[in-house]
């Protein structure tokens, strides 16, 4: 979690990722927008697919997420799927 986004995550027993996304008109307020955080996190979530794979991932918006830049919310997309595969790695091996 940061102050554009927040990204949950769970096994989906499946060899594929899915994606969900949450992005509300009340961190968002226009129509463009949440249109431009979504295409962002989509794409994101395309270039990443291989590395997710298993994972059911719901993407929510935070208060921050409308005054952030395109490279500023691809930034924290690239932490979170980190995170999320490193995490899933550590789980894995256990």
């Amino acid at each position: 979690m940061d102050e554009n986004l927040l990204v949950l995550a769970t096994p989906n027993g499946r060899d594929y990722p899915r994606l969900g996304l949450a992005i509300s008109k009340r961190n968002v307020k226009t129509a463009v927008g949440r249109n431009r955080v979504k295409r962002l996190v989509r794409e994101s979530f395309r270039r990443h697919r291989q590395q997710l794979a298993g994972l059911d991932i719901v993407v929510l918006s935070r208060h921050a997420t409308h005054d952030s830049s395109n490279p500023g919310l691809l930034h924290s997309l690239n932490r979170h799927w980190r995170r999320l595969v490193k995490r899933c790695a550590n789980s894995s091996s256990s």
